[in-house]
């Protein structure tokens, strides 16, 4: 049996054929000519046929998704045919360029148009080298990129996935996902997390898999296996019987001893924390407010968010619901806040610190949280992302008074906040840890790169000791302040009871991750919990962190995880 490992990122056990996300399409080679079999005007009709099949297959994905995913194949299907692009590309093909070669030169001037024009315009340039890609793969006679379609369900193998690419992610056609890139934090792994699929990343190799291949795939191990026998269908019979146990979640976070842990909900939006309630959740202990303000490009008004933040805290009634205020920046750019030009924007002007270079977009959309809360039954804590210093802290404490706002907190995800955190929990009422950013941060690993996952993972030790550093600097106050964890790292059951050990005192995480964390977290007493911490502290690597604390926890061989 042919096997790969990789990094278990969604817990499940399946198996299925694979099918393989196309490869990128290739630039076609700078100078590249008609060939001497071939005239202009057959070049040109190929062209246009070629837009014109690229078009209707855009049509056709956009009339069967529904919501943003239709938006966004709608808006790709009408680039397909732009008068703009195709004429620009028969110009060249007249002087003797090859089809292929002026589409793409073509789509590469009116992409950078669309850019320098700026706001909602320069978002449509990667509509224009998605239709651009397409077009080529057309005329090359190869699969055009992103999700492929298919009548039967199936296992989907890719290099990564982008944002763009679920747009069209069927849940009842994919039945896992498998990468040989990306990281236990990258994209893939959040979306697979969100939609309940068992997931693989950075598993090296599976993108030489032939589609139809049979495998087994379990999320939790983070393995693969080709041709799968008895023992492996055994395993998936005993993950259904299992999933029907992780399905509800009881509505209350405990260890066996009976010291509560609240597990809340990570949510974008008022449809996600409806969601979120019916499965229990004990709260929300983080609400990404950039749901409001991405895919304009204009600032939304006071009154737009107002509605927003209140259709979220209606559905928590009597609950906390932690706000955190707009983390514009990195790989969530706004044109009307952040630099695009940055040459590192991770490390730049994001966050908290938007508010340097804009000042007044934050305080209106504390004005906008502090109208929603006022007349709601929930209870509002609101948190800024990226805070690094003590002022910091502290000008955003009062900004949240001026605001009428009684609850303020900062995020930790950056390594300095951890290290002063007794001090920055003297200047606000809670902090959230944000691992997902805390590891990048602390490893120096980006987080979306596959060959970095080993050194991007939460388990990692040195992670770890800032998390329980800002646990103590909790403590230090004297009377203690609570820390919860928003991070990728609360979904994990098992890191969940190291967390817990550490003293975190609330868990926030994807609303399909809450039953499987309830269920192992009351499985350990707390004196367990903080075992179980002393040995992924102690460890050496990551690796060996998460080995340990795993072969101390029988109950996740018996709910599969």
């Amino acid at each position: 049996m042919q096997n790969f490992s990789g990094v278990g990122v969604s817990p499940g056990r399946i198996i299925g054929s694979v099918r393989q996300m196309p490869k990128p399409v290739s630039e076609p080679a700078v100078g590249e000519r008609l060939s001497s079999s071939t005239t202009a005007d057959e070049a040109t009709a190929s062209l246009r046929a070629a837009s014109k099949v690229v078009q209707a297959e855009l049509q056709g994905r956009a009339a069967a998704a529904t919501g943003a995913g239709r938006a966004v194949l709608e808006a790709t299907a009408l680039m397909a045919a732009d008068p703009m692009l195709i004429k620009a590309a028969v110009k060249l093909i007249t002087s003797g360029t090859s089809a292929e070669r002026a589409i793409w030169e073509s789509g590469a001037s009116v992409a950078e148009m669309l850019h320098n024009l700026g706001g909602y315009m320069a978002d449509r340039a990667t509509d224009v080298l998605d239709v651009r890609a397409r077009i080529v793969a057309e005329l090359r006679g190869v699969p055009a990129p992103g999700i492929p379609q298919s009548t039967e369900p199936f296992i989907l193998i890719a290099e990564d996935l982008a944002p763009a690419d679920t747009a069209t992610l069927d849940p009842a056609k994919v039945l896992a996902l498998v990468t040989s890139g990306g990281g236990p934090q990258s994209h893939t792994a959040i979306i697979a997390r969100a939609l309940g699929l068992p997931a693989v990343v950075a598993a090296p190799g599976v993108d030489e898999l032939v589609d139809g291949t049979e495998v087994y795939v379990d999320g939790a191990a983070g393995t693969v296996s080709v041709d799968p026998a008895a023992d492996e269908q055994a395993l998936v019979a005993a993950w259904l019987l299992a999933a029907e146990t992780l399905a509800v979640f009881d509505g209350t976070g405990s260890t066996a001893d009976g010291h509560l842990v609240p597990l809340l909900a990570n949510v974008g939006g008022a449809v996600d924390a409806v969601k979120a309630a019916e499965l229990g959740a004990q709260g929300v202990g983080l609400l990404r407010t950039e749901f409001c303000f991405l895919e304009r490009d204009t600032e939304p008004t006071i009154d737009e968010q107002v509605v927003a933040y209140r259709g979220v805290f209606d559905a928590f009634p009597g609950k906390k619901v932690v706000v955190r205020t707009l983390d514009a920046g990195a790989d969530k750019p706004l044109p009307f806040l952040t630099d695009s030009t940055e040459p590192n924007p991770s490390l730049g002007v994001r966050g908290y610190r938007t508010d340097l270079t804009t000042p007044g977009v934050l305080k209106r959309q504390l004005t906008a949280i502090a109208t929603a809360a006022a007349d709601s039954p929930a209870e509002v804590w609101v948190m800024a992302p990226m805070i690094a210093t003590v002022d910091e802290a502290s000008d955003f404490a009062a900004m949240c008074r001026v605001a009428g706002l009684k609850i303020p907190g900062v995020m930790v995800e950056v390594p300095s906040a951890a290290l002063l955190a007794d001090r920055i929990l003297g200047e606000v009422d809670f902090v959230s840890l944000g691992t997902n950013d805390l590891t990048q941060y602390t490893m120096a690993a980006d987080r979306q790169l596959g060959t970095l996952a080993a050194l991007n993972s939460p388990w990692q030790p040195a992670v770890l000791h800032l998390i329980r550093l800002t646990v103590a600097g909790s403590i230090a106050q004297g009377k203690r302040k609570p820390v919860g964890v928003c991070g990728e790292a609360a979904a994990d059951p098992v890191l969940a009871v190291v967390l817990v050990g550490l003293g975190v005192s609330s868990l926030s995480m994807t609303a399909r991750s809450l039953s499987a964390v309830g269920a192992v977290l009351k499985s350990v007493t707390l004196d367990e919990a903080k075992r179980l911490a002393e040995l992924a502290l102690s460890a050496r690597n990551a690796d060996e962190a998460r080995t340990r604390v795993r072969a101390e926890l029988p109950i996740l061989e018996q709910l599969g995880l």
